[in-house]
């Protein structure tokens, strides 16, 4: 490999006297075969082994290379630590997947594969939104490659290394790209560029886990010696199969927007084109046979009598991902709920004052929600026990109080987080709820404008009227507060035959009670309560 790496490398064609003596330590250090549990164990070892190595190297190469400079060197140590230790289990936070690969034929130069990256936590698929580079141009590190739609918002992706935009895998538009696959390649030459014109990522390149599957096949021996007979019948159905790697199907891209907006699955296609590939002619073929008319609407008039009209609705990334993590948050996350009523008498006060003070100074208005965000923050630090999260091991408690906010766009759900909430004056928190709620309508949140919560606060009341209801805990957070709306209430005086007027505010603390006990989410509600009918006490 050492040595196949030397002859296609424009920058270290001229250092090819390493091999004389150093052909095993090349292997073994641009080997990328290296195991994830030896890294970690040895980590500090490799680092200053790969020091030793790059300083014995440098001293060689500048007898017999001059030209071997020292950014070539650098490109070395790079290739080699994204090569086998880049690869998540040292460095967690990366974010730009990318690998170096070396020419296989003589047409294919030196390339970087920039792989769709990970832009939050629970992100493993995204759509490419639009390209702000284009084949051909020069790119520098920091410079934003294309906009990638994730599932919580819509992210720039900057690149990383400086060189050549040769080839975009993956155009704009393309949807449920898997995280890691390929989608553009960049050299570090200019005259390069023009050899990957016709480029194609293949099944292994696109993606790690049937590469896996692959490698993986010893232990199933006996399997083979018992199964002989049955071996033909799976063969023959295998190619009816459509073409896939993995879940993948792999589609053109004029096929696949067609696809969507005819309503086909993909799935019951079997592609025509290269390696099985779904054209747009199969997709046509699809829909003359009257295969799509034969399944949902003929379905539902045969159960009712009667055909129905419906229109189907492009689902968006942000729904898909919200739906699956509500509907495992009901599914694993024992629930429960607390309900009570908080007067706002003195909080309506209180706000009126305080805007008038903003007016007066030309600051922005203060709203329920921004006091109901404070109060929340400072129970939070008064029952430490309900910030914290359920980790199956331990209970970790959070020393930060950081609410997300629930916000409804016409994107979907959005959860942008206020950090130090308890810390933070009325002021402070409403202008920037403000700004949240604007980038969220407009699909331009930044992964550190919603990570890092530890309790959320949905409000219906304010903006819609609903009375009270019950939300669903957003995880790996404990607890939700859902906020009603205020209505007036005939209240007994002090009297035997008096009554007076007051505000109500119906608001429902639903709890995971693995984490925050009945009496542990009693007591917070009674801490929210006390700041919410005395807010004087939340300025303190």
């Amino acid at each position: 490999m050492a040595s196949h790496l030397l002859n296609h490398s424009k920058k270290l064609r001229n250092a090819s006297s390493l091999l004389h003596n150093e052909r095993a330590l090349l292997v073994r250090w641009f080997s990328r075969d290296v195991q994830a549990s030896s890294i970690n164990t040895n980590r500090d070892v490799l680092k200053t082994r790969l020091q030793d190595y790059e300083s014995s190297a440098r001293n060689r190469v500048s007898e017999s290379a001059p030209n071997f400079t020292k950014r070539n060197m650098s490109t070395m140590k790079r290739g080699y630590m994204r090569g086998s230790l880049f690869n998540g289990e040292v460095s967690q936070n990366s974010q730009v997947l990318s690998r170096r690969s070396y020419a296989s034929a003589s047409d294919l130069p030196p390339h970087q594969e920039i792989g769709m990256p990970s832009l939050s936590p629970t992100m493993t698929e995204g759509n490419i939104a639009r390209w702000l580079k284009k084949e051909g141009d020069k790119v520098s590190p920091g410079e934003v490659l294309c906009e990638v739609e994730t599932d919580k918002a819509t992210v720039e992706m900057e690149c990383m290394e400086e060189g050549y935009l040769a080839k975009i895998v993956r155009k704009d538009g393309e949807k449920e790209i898997k995280v890691g696959e390929v989608i553009a390649i960049t050299v570090e030459d200019e005259e390069d560029i023009a050899k990957f014109k016709d480029y194609q990522a293949s099944a292994s390149e696109s993606s790690d886990p049937p590469a896996k599957e692959a490698s993986a096949p010893p232990p199933p021996k006996k399997e083979v010696a018992e199964e002989p007979a049955r071996e033909p019948e799976t063969k023959v159905s295998k190619p009816s199969a459509p073409p896939s790697s993995g879940d993948r199907i792999f589609a053109s891209p004029l096929a696949r927007k067609l696809a969507e907006e005819k309503n086909v699955p993909l799935s019951s296609i079997k592609g025509t084109g290269a390696d099985g590939l779904i054209v747009k002619g199969d997709i046509d073929d699809y829909l003359a046979s009257g295969a799509k008319e034969a399944s949902a609407p003929s379905k539902a008039k045969a159960a009712t009598g009667a055909s129905l009209d419906y229109t189907d609705i492009p689902v968006s990334q942000i729904r898909k991902v919200t739906a699956s993590r509500l509907l495992l948050s009901k599914q694993t996350i024992p629930h429960y709920y607390l309900t009570v009523d908080t007067c706002v008498d003195k909080l309506m006060s209180l706000r009126t004052q305080l805007n008038s003070l903003q007016e007066a100074s030309g600051g922005a208005r203060i709203s329920v929600n921004d006091l109901v965000i404070k109060a929340a923050a400072l129970a939070l630090r008064k029952v430490p026990q309900c910030n914290s999260s359920w980790t199956n091991d331990y209970i970790r408690q959070y020393h930060n109080v950081n609410i997300n906010v629930a916000v409804q766009t016409d994107h979907g759900l959005f959860v942008p987080v206020v950090r130090d909430a308890d810390k933070k004056g009325l002021s402070t928190i409403g202008e920037e709820v403000k700004q949240l709620a604007k980038k969220a309508k407009e699909n331009s949140l930044k992964p550190q404008d919603y990570e890092g919560g530890t309790f959320t606060v949905s409000n219906l009341g304010g903006p819609f009227g609903v009375k009270q209801f019950c939300a669903i805990v957003n995880p790996p957070q404990s607890g939700i507060l859902a906020v009603g709306s205020a209505e007036r209430r005939v209240v007994p005086g002090s009297g035997a035959e008096e009554f007076k007027f007051a505000s109500f505010m119906a608001v429902t603390l639903s709890c995971d009670h693995r984490v925050i006990d009945g009496a542990i989410g009693a007591e917070w509600l009674k801490a929210f309560k006390g700041y919410i009918e005395n807010p004087e006490s939340m300025l303190l």
